[in-house]
């Protein structure tokens, strides 16, 4: 790669490892519902603006569909867990969890598309899961009944886009990748609007957080997904997913250098096992990597945080 494209895959790392430290800020204060309904509905704005300014191809006549259900489990529902379990979570943990998302979408393939599971891909997915028990048991953190109900929320937050991944490839392959990105959020926003009147907070946020929302609904969300389709134009979408492999770093990164989240050991030695399971499952899948439409936090798009 070029050191243009490794700058912006850099960046892209730096948005997307800091949609944790937002929101772990902002969940608390907004609450999930409304934080993720402003962050989708913000950045699909933002994407359409742009869409409209360069003239990017949305097909939204013939894949409004498509968007609105991947919009529903690709963004609404698991942005919804993430920001949920991060009310108990450090960031930093969340985005170590939230790393796991390439693992699912194998197991997914596997059951959905028939891809068949390799000892390759079995054993990475084993190496994935081992780590997540060294997370879960590294004592960076009090195991009790919620904190763990978060870790599972997490996981699932994982494996919606693991099936996201699936339905892409199933029901919109042909959909250019820039409408999915922009019909997608627009999607989730009309998901999580009418939850809105439940769900309001009961105190007006400080500007801290508003400041929070809009970097994570324009930086982290809107700029990521430019960054990101520019990677995939410039070194194509298998390169591009390398920064699965750098989100995690970042996330751990601005956790302690804001929050004072610890890094432990357990965390690291858990994260890097998860990580070489990761590269274990990509490795088997990248002659076959597809039309690359959606991403967050390192799932692909074949399917993407």
């Amino acid at each position: 790669m070029r050191p243009a494209d490794v700058v912006r895959l850099l960046m892209l790392a730096v948005l997307w490892g800091g949609s944790f430290l937002f929101m772990r800020i902002a969940a608390p204060v907004l609450g999930p519902v409304v934080l993720i309904a402003l962050r989708v509905s913000l950045a699909g704005l933002a994407l359409l603006a742009y869409a409209a300014i360069t003239r990017q191809k949305l097909a939204l006549r013939r894949y409004w569909r498509q968007y609105l259900i991947i919009g529903a489990i690709n963004s609404a529902l698991p942005f919804v867990l993430i920001a949920t379990a991060e009310l108990k979570l450090p960031a930093s943990l969340a985005a170590i969890l939230n790393a796991t998302s390439p693992l699912f979408g194998a197991m997914m393939a596997a059951l959905w598309l028939r891809e068949p599971l390799t000892l390759r891909k079995i054993g990475g997915i084993g190496l994935g899961i081992a780590g997540v028990v060294i997370l879960v048991g590294g004592k960076a953190f009090m195991a009790t009944e919620n904190v763990l109900l978060s870790i599972g929320a997490s996981l699932f937050a994982a494996a919606c886009y693991g099936l996201a991944s699936v339905y892409t490839k199933l029901k919109a392959a042909g959909a250019p990748a820039f409408g999915m990105a922009a019909g997608s959020q627009i999607g989730a926003s009309l998901v999580l609007l009418p939850l809105i009147p439940f769900t309001l907070p009961t105190a007006q946020p400080a500007a801290v957080v508003v400041g929070t929302v809009a970097a994570l609904a324009l930086l982290s969300t809107a700029v990521a997904y430019l960054l990101y389709f520019r990677l995939i134009v410039d070194v194509g979408p298998v390169r591009a997913l390398s920064v699965t492999f750098l989100v995690p770093v970042f996330g751990l990164l601005w956790g302690a250098i804001f929050l004072g989240e610890p890094i432990t050991t357990g965390m690291l030695l858990g994260g890097g096992v998860i990580l070489a399971g990761i590269a274990l499952v990509m490795g088997a899948r990248l002659p076959a990597q597809a039309n690359p439409g959606l991403v967050h936090g390192g799932v692909d798009g074949e399917r993407a945080t």
